[in-house]
């Protein structure tokens, strides 16, 4: 345990910081969380949504100095890209429909 003054008192910031730093991550962990949740459940609206809350979290938490900016741009872009991709996941699957079966592989030429 320190014993000089300013070490108490550097003790006593140190502390404080973690423990805010702490709700900081929570916070953005649980944002990050709600996105993968709607994507995971196919609610495009509401990953939009989240997703938008999550970016302002993060860009926040960032700006705070609790994570880097580059795990920050790493984790948006990765949510947004994991948000397009179920955005562009019905009209894909609305094609395969329209065929009415599934494609075949052409006759080999084997002899």
């Amino acid at each position: 345990m320190a014993t000089h003054k300013s070490a108490i008192k550097r003790a006593r910031q140190n502390e404080a910081r973690r423990v805010r730093n702490q709700a900081y991550k929570t916070q953005a962990k649980t944002a990050v969380k709600e996105v993968r949740l709607a994507i995971e459940n196919n609610a495009l609206e509401d990953a939009r949504v989240s997703l938008s809350r999550a970016v302002s979290i993060l860009q926040k938490v960032q700006s705070k100095g609790v994570i880097h900016k580059n795990t920050t741009s790493r984790k948006i872009s990765r949510l947004t890209q994991q948000v397009n991709e179920l955005a562009a996941r019905p009209s894909e699957e609305s094609k395969g429909e329209e065929s009415g079966s599934p494609p075949q592989d052409p006759p080999s030429n084997q002899s």
